[in-house]
């Protein structure tokens, strides 16, 4: 092996490992990124039950009074 080979091949070498160090960053990256996304939605979802479980008896109520004034029947997923 010639040293201009050698020195190619070293520096191929080099840009090789700097290219996995990149792409194990991107990946570690979007690994996060998924995470956060995941994260975010079952904040949104617990958020939007808890405030339902919360609001509900209000809802009952109103819909009580509204099947009263207006002599309808309730709905059974409100009762």
């Amino acid at each position: 092996m010639t040293p201009e080979e050698k020195s190619l091949l070293e520096r191929t070498y080099a840009i090789a490992e700097e290219n996995n160090g990149m792409l194990k960053s991107i990946r570690r990256t979007g690994r996060l990124a998924l995470l956060a996304r995941i994260l975010y939605w079952v904040v949104i979802l617990g958020v939007s039950v808890g405030a339902y479980y919360f609001i509900q008896p209000y809802i009952n109520q109103l819909v009580g009074i509204y099947g009263s004034v207006s002599g309808a029947s309730v709905p059974s997923f409100f009762k």
